[in-house]
């Protein structure tokens, strides 16, 4: 996939990925359809931060799980 394209397609992509990587549980409160394409760079360098991990701590988790949450469309 080709993340250099600011594409809704690309923010629903890493949303997803990011949720897979985190194990989300409550995945459905996270839509990607809630990010906007306006926060596209955020959401990638969170992206990149989760993906580069190979495990995640569970205050990584909850602070990765509040940035989301700061980054969803209102």
């Amino acid at each position: 996939m080709d993340l250099s394209n600011k594409t809704q397609e690309n923010v629903e992509y890493m949303i997803e990925g990011i949720k897979t990587k985190l194990r989300m549980a409550s995945g459905a409160a996270m839509q990607s359809s809630s990010f906007s394409i306006e926060q596209y760079e955020d959401i990638q360098d969170v992206y990149e931060v989760v993906m580069s991990k190979p495990t995640l701590s569970i205050s990584e988790v909850e602070a990765i799980a509040s940035e989301l949450g700061r980054l969803r469309r209102k």
